[in-house]
Protein backbone atom coordinates (compact mmCIF):
# COMPACT_ATOMS: atom_id res chain seq x y z
CA UNK A 1 0.00 0.00 0.00
CA UNK A 2 1.39 3.53 -1.03
CA UNK A 3 2.21 5.65 2.21
CA UNK A 4 -0.58 8.05 1.54
CA UNK A 5 -2.91 5.68 0.35
CA UNK A 6 -6.59 7.69 1.52
CA UNK A 7 -5.05 11.23 2.36
CA UNK A 8 -5.67 14.35 0.16
CA UNK A 9 -2.96 17.23 -0.38
CA UNK A 10 -3.04 20.51 -2.23
CA UNK A 11 -0.37 21.80 -3.96
CA UNK A 12 -0.37 25.22 -4.89
CA UNK A 13 1.50 26.74 -8.08
CA UNK A 14 1.56 22.98 -9.10
CA UNK A 15 0.68 23.51 -12.95
CA UNK A 16 4.29 23.66 -13.57
CA UNK A 17 8.00 23.44 -12.07
CA UNK A 18 8.56 22.57 -8.82
CA UNK A 19 5.08 22.32 -7.85
CA UNK A 20 3.88 19.90 -10.72
CA UNK A 21 6.67 17.43 -9.27
CA UNK A 22 5.46 17.67 -5.95
CA UNK A 23 1.95 17.02 -7.05
CA UNK A 24 2.73 14.35 -9.39
CA UNK A 25 5.21 12.41 -6.63
CA UNK A 26 2.08 13.06 -3.94
CA UNK A 27 -0.24 11.31 -6.36
CA UNK A 28 2.29 8.57 -7.07
CA UNK A 29 2.20 7.87 -3.23
CA UNK A 30 -1.20 6.95 -3.05
CA UNK A 31 -2.34 11.20 -2.19
CA UNK A 32 -5.47 12.49 -4.25
CA UNK A 33 -4.05 15.83 -5.43
CA UNK A 34 -5.78 19.40 -6.06
CA UNK A 35 -3.40 20.69 -8.68
CA UNK A 36 -3.51 24.37 -8.53
CA UNK A 37 -2.64 26.89 -11.24
CA UNK A 38 -4.06 30.56 -11.51
CA UNK A 39 -3.03 31.41 -15.35
CA UNK A 40 -2.82 28.38 -17.67
CA UNK A 41 -5.42 25.38 -17.27
CA UNK A 42 -3.76 24.00 -20.69
CA UNK A 43 -0.45 22.82 -18.23
CA UNK A 44 -2.64 22.15 -14.80
CA UNK A 45 -4.75 19.18 -16.93
CA UNK A 46 -1.84 18.03 -18.23
CA UNK A 47 -0.59 17.15 -14.78
CA UNK A 48 -3.94 16.03 -13.83
CA UNK A 49 -3.40 14.04 -17.07
CA UNK A 50 -0.40 12.41 -15.96
CA UNK A 51 -1.40 11.63 -12.35
CA UNK A 52 -4.72 10.27 -13.93
CA UNK A 53 -2.60 8.05 -16.41
CA UNK A 54 -0.42 6.14 -13.66
CA UNK A 55 -3.66 5.58 -11.76
CA UNK A 56 -3.96 8.57 -9.66
CA UNK A 57 -6.73 11.06 -8.28
CA UNK A 58 -6.46 14.94 -9.18
CA UNK A 59 -8.76 18.08 -9.93
CA UNK A 60 -7.20 21.17 -11.34
CA UNK A 61 -8.77 24.18 -9.49
CA UNK A 62 -7.72 28.09 -10.50
CA UNK A 63 -7.26 30.38 -7.46
CA UNK A 64 -4.91 32.82 -7.02
CA UNK A 65 -3.44 32.81 -3.53
CA UNK A 66 -2.04 36.51 -3.60
CA UNK A 67 -6.01 37.17 -3.57
CA UNK A 68 -7.44 36.41 0.15
CA UNK A 69 -10.42 35.80 -1.65
CA UNK A 70 -9.78 32.68 -3.78
CA UNK A 71 -8.24 31.17 -1.11
CA UNK A 72 -11.12 29.20 -0.06
CA UNK A 73 -11.57 28.13 -3.24
CA UNK A 74 -8.39 25.48 -2.47
CA UNK A 75 -10.08 23.93 0.42
CA UNK A 76 -13.89 24.21 -0.56
CA UNK A 77 -12.59 21.70 -3.38
CA UNK A 78 -10.41 19.13 -1.66
CA UNK A 79 -13.30 18.90 0.75
CA UNK A 80 -16.37 18.80 -1.94
CA UNK A 81 -13.87 16.48 -4.46
CA UNK A 82 -12.33 14.08 -2.13
CA UNK A 83 -14.08 14.69 1.25
CA UNK A 84 -11.17 15.81 3.18
CA UNK A 85 -7.50 17.89 3.15
CA UNK A 86 -4.77 16.23 5.23
CA UNK A 87 -1.55 17.60 3.52
CA UNK A 88 -1.23 21.68 2.09
CA UNK A 89 2.13 22.50 0.13
CA UNK A 90 2.61 26.27 0.08
CA UNK A 91 4.66 26.13 -2.83
CA UNK A 92 3.70 28.60 -5.24
CA UNK A 93 5.73 32.29 -5.15
CA UNK A 94 6.94 34.88 -7.29
CA UNK A 95 10.56 35.64 -8.34
CA UNK A 96 11.63 39.08 -9.57
CA UNK A 97 15.16 40.38 -9.78
CA UNK A 98 15.48 43.88 -8.14
CA UNK A 99 17.89 46.40 -6.79
CA UNK A 100 18.05 48.98 -3.96
CA UNK A 101 17.91 51.40 -7.17
CA UNK A 102 15.30 49.42 -9.03
CA UNK A 103 12.78 47.60 -6.57
CA UNK A 104 9.79 49.02 -5.98
CA UNK A 105 6.56 49.36 -3.83
CA UNK A 106 4.52 47.41 -6.34
CA UNK A 107 7.24 44.68 -6.56
CA UNK A 108 7.35 44.45 -3.27
CA UNK A 109 3.51 43.90 -2.06
CA UNK A 110 3.94 41.46 -5.12
CA UNK A 111 6.29 39.63 -3.54
CA UNK A 112 5.20 39.73 0.26
CA UNK A 113 1.21 38.95 -1.04
CA UNK A 114 1.95 35.79 -2.59
CA UNK A 115 5.16 34.74 -1.11
CA UNK A 116 4.38 35.25 2.81
CA UNK A 117 0.83 37.05 3.16
CA UNK A 118 -0.81 34.17 0.71
CA UNK A 119 1.34 30.87 2.26
CA UNK A 120 -0.16 32.41 5.89
CA UNK A 121 -3.56 32.42 5.12
CA UNK A 122 -3.92 29.53 3.35
CA UNK A 123 -2.18 27.91 6.34
CA UNK A 124 -4.92 29.44 8.28
CA UNK A 125 -7.77 28.01 6.19
CA UNK A 126 -6.22 24.25 5.91
CA UNK A 127 -5.68 24.51 9.64
CA UNK A 128 -9.49 24.77 10.38
CA UNK A 129 -10.22 21.53 7.89
CA UNK A 130 -6.85 19.61 9.14
CA UNK A 131 -7.31 16.77 11.29
CA UNK A 132 -4.43 15.53 13.92
CA UNK A 133 -1.48 14.15 11.91
CA UNK A 134 -2.34 16.87 8.92
CA UNK A 135 0.75 18.38 7.66
CA UNK A 136 1.76 21.74 5.86
CA UNK A 137 4.82 22.05 3.57
CA UNK A 138 6.06 25.15 3.14
CA UNK A 139 8.65 25.58 0.09
CA UNK A 140 11.59 28.20 1.08
CA UNK A 141 14.52 28.83 -0.41
CA UNK A 142 18.48 28.40 0.18
CA UNK A 143 18.28 32.45 -0.44
CA UNK A 144 16.83 32.84 2.90
CA UNK A 145 19.89 32.07 4.57
CA UNK A 146 22.25 33.19 2.22
CA UNK A 147 20.28 36.14 0.52
CA UNK A 148 21.41 38.33 -2.64
CA UNK A 149 21.23 41.93 -3.03
CA UNK A 150 20.16 41.31 -6.51
CA UNK A 151 16.80 39.76 -5.16
CA UNK A 152 16.39 41.67 -1.61
CA UNK A 153 12.34 41.45 -1.76
CA UNK A 154 12.72 37.55 -3.05
CA UNK A 155 14.86 36.77 -0.37
CA UNK A 156 13.54 38.64 2.48
CA UNK A 157 9.89 36.31 1.69
CA UNK A 158 11.66 33.20 2.25
CA UNK A 159 13.18 34.70 5.41
CA UNK A 160 9.85 35.16 6.48
CA UNK A 161 8.50 32.10 5.49
CA UNK A 162 11.45 30.24 7.55
CA UNK A 163 10.36 32.06 10.69
CA UNK A 164 6.42 31.34 10.15
CA UNK A 165 7.60 27.40 9.85
CA UNK A 166 8.71 28.14 12.92
CA UNK A 167 6.09 29.92 15.07
CA UNK A 168 3.39 27.62 13.17
CA UNK A 169 4.98 24.64 14.22
CA UNK A 170 4.85 25.88 17.87
CA UNK A 171 1.21 26.40 17.42
CA UNK A 172 0.01 23.62 15.42
CA UNK A 173 2.49 20.86 17.23
CA UNK A 174 -0.69 20.17 20.53
CA UNK A 175 -2.96 19.69 17.34
CA UNK A 176 -0.67 16.87 16.03
CA UNK A 177 0.07 18.64 13.15
CA UNK A 178 3.35 19.66 11.33
CA UNK A 179 4.61 22.70 9.71
CA UNK A 180 8.20 21.43 7.91
CA UNK A 181 10.00 23.48 5.36
CA UNK A 182 11.63 22.71 2.63
CA UNK A 183 14.56 24.95 1.34
CA UNK A 184 15.66 24.01 -2.51
CA UNK A 185 19.02 25.12 -3.78
CA UNK A 186 19.29 26.02 -7.44
CA UNK A 187 16.41 23.84 -9.60
CA UNK A 188 15.77 24.62 -13.33
CA UNK A 189 12.03 24.50 -14.22
CA UNK A 190 10.03 25.69 -17.25
CA UNK A 191 10.31 28.97 -15.65
CA UNK A 192 13.93 29.92 -15.27
CA UNK A 193 15.42 27.95 -18.37
CA UNK A 194 16.63 30.82 -20.00
CA UNK A 195 18.41 32.79 -16.88
CA UNK A 196 19.63 29.47 -15.81
CA UNK A 197 21.42 28.92 -18.82
CA UNK A 198 24.04 31.78 -18.20
CA UNK A 199 24.22 30.56 -14.31
CA UNK A 200 24.44 27.16 -14.43
CA UNK A 201 28.61 26.87 -14.57
CA UNK A 202 28.91 28.83 -11.49
CA UNK A 203 25.75 27.24 -9.35
CA UNK A 204 27.05 24.08 -10.07
CA UNK A 205 30.57 24.95 -8.96
CA UNK A 206 28.97 25.94 -5.82
CA UNK A 207 27.62 22.50 -5.21
CA UNK A 208 29.40 20.06 -3.45
CA UNK A 209 26.91 17.28 -5.20
CA UNK A 210 28.16 18.45 -8.95
CA UNK A 211 24.66 18.99 -10.34
CA UNK A 212 21.74 21.05 -10.67
CA UNK A 213 18.71 19.98 -9.09
CA UNK A 214 15.72 19.05 -10.57
CA UNK A 215 11.49 18.70 -9.52
CA UNK A 216 11.74 15.33 -8.42
CA UNK A 217 14.58 16.01 -5.83
CA UNK A 218 12.44 18.76 -3.93
CA UNK A 219 9.31 16.57 -4.68
CA UNK A 220 10.90 13.07 -3.23
CA UNK A 221 11.97 15.18 0.43
CA UNK A 222 8.60 16.84 0.35
CA UNK A 223 7.33 12.65 0.33
CA UNK A 224 9.58 12.40 2.97
CA UNK A 225 8.44 15.36 4.96
CA UNK A 226 4.41 14.38 4.88
CA UNK A 227 5.05 10.73 5.57
CA UNK A 228 5.63 8.97 9.00
CA UNK A 229 8.91 8.38 8.73
CA UNK A 230 9.08 12.76 9.33
CA UNK A 231 6.87 12.03 12.57
CA UNK A 232 9.14 13.88 14.61
CA UNK A 233 9.56 17.03 12.47
CA UNK A 234 8.36 20.54 12.65
CA UNK A 235 9.06 24.10 12.95
CA UNK A 236 12.35 23.14 10.86
CA UNK A 237 13.30 23.74 7.23
CA UNK A 238 15.60 21.45 5.73
CA UNK A 239 18.09 22.20 3.05
CA UNK A 240 17.77 20.32 0.17
CA UNK A 241 20.21 22.18 -2.60
CA UNK A 242 23.42 19.48 -3.27
CA UNK A 243 25.05 21.24 -0.45
CA UNK A 244 25.15 24.56 -2.01
CA UNK A 245 25.25 27.76 -0.29
CA UNK A 246 24.04 30.56 -2.51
Amino acid sequence: MSSLAGKVAIVTGSSQGIGAGIAERLAADGASVVVNYSRSVEHANTVVQRIVATGGKAVAVRADVSKPADIPLLIDAAIETFGRLDILVNNVGVYKVDSLDTLTAESFDEHFHLNVRGLLLATQAAARVLPAGGVIVNISSGLAKSPYPMVHVYSATKGAVDVLTRTLGMELGPRNIRVVGIAPGFVTTEGNAESAASMTDVLVGKTPLGRVGQPRDIAAAVSFAVSDDAAWVTGSTIDVAGGMVF
